[in-house]
């Protein structure tokens, strides 16, 4: 399918598609004219990515994690190990805001806000 139709039926723009082509999100193949020719199933593809993207991985993530799952022969697993170490990686910033929070609270209406405690 043409790059118009690919980004019609994903909702992505033309240059989103080349953008994620440039990454090695996606592959395409050059028809005789020039025009990029996709797979059908980079619709699917590009749906998962989206997915990922929205759940808070990265597209260096999806990308360095992509084809291990796409070749995974239990794919649910695979993913739920990948969310595993996400949720890990979520918890740990947590942590850190909450600790950025309790630091700004303790200088909050103190004299000088940037000056260290004594």
């Amino acid at each position: 399918m043409l790059i118009g139709e690919l980004a019609a039926r994903t909702g992505l723009s033309k240059d989103t598609v080349r953008f994620y082509e440039k990454l090695g999100l996606v592959t395409s193949r050059r028809l005789s004219s020039g025009y990029r020719d996709f797979a059908p199933e980079t619709v699917v593809w590009l749906q998962y990515v989206r997915t990922a993207q929205t759940l808070g991985f990265s597209l260096a993530e999806i990308a360095r994690h992509g084809e291990e799952l796409r070749d995974a022969p239990d794919t649910a697993q695979a993913l739920s190990a990948l969310f595993a170490e996400k949720i890990r990686v979520v918890d740990a910033r947590m942590a850190e805001l909450a600790a950025l929070r309790a630091e700004l609270t303790a200088r909050a209406g103190t004299g000088c806000p940037l000056r260290a405690g004594d």
